[in-house]
């Protein structure tokens, strides 16, 4: 009856209506990506699990000011990164760092979770080295923003 895209463009929608009884009813219609395959640390290779990627997102988000949405637009951004990859295969380690690029521009908090694990913290010195590299290097939202309070304090100057 109706077709049209839905989501970030990934999927169609379908509105549709059975021969038999009449009755309407909607699919939705997604592509079969072919992403590539994950090497681990230890060196063994599996296929891309989504599912990990949004629960450690997930996990790190618990509790703070992100919303659901704003999680599946950084795994959508992710999944697309990894599809433009020419190559069939990607390490862990690459896969994180997408990972904590997306939360350092969501949350800096979520951040700072994500990378003490994935980057296995055994010490406060380490929670704190991450702490000042983060605020040396602030994320391009984070130093935006910043950019915008000083217009505006000049402005009222």
């Amino acid at each position: 009856m109706d077709s049209r895209l839905s989501g970030d463009g990934d999927q169609v929608r379908r509105r549709r209506k059975c021969a038999v009884c009449g009755e309407r009813f909607t699919t939705y219609e997604a592509a079969e990506l072919n992403l590539p395959r994950v090497i681990k640390r230890d060196g063994t290779r599996v296929p891309f699990d989504g599912r990990k990627l949004r629960s450690g997102l997930m996990r790190a988000a618990e509790k703070r000011p992100i919303s659901t949405e704003d999680v599946e637009a950084a795994i959508a951004r992710i999944n697309r990164k990894l599809l433009g990859a020419a190559d069939s295969e990607i390490s862990s380690r690459e896969i994180g760092e997408l990972v904590m690029e997306e939360l350092r521009g969501l949350d800096q908090v979520a951040y700072v979770r994500f990378a003490s694990v994935y980057r296995k913290f055994e010490d406060v010195a380490a929670f704190r080295e991450e702490i000042e590299r983060l605020e040396r290097h602030p994320a391009p939202e984070v130093r935006r923003a910043q950019l915008d309070l000083l217009d505006q304090l000049d402005q009222d100057s």
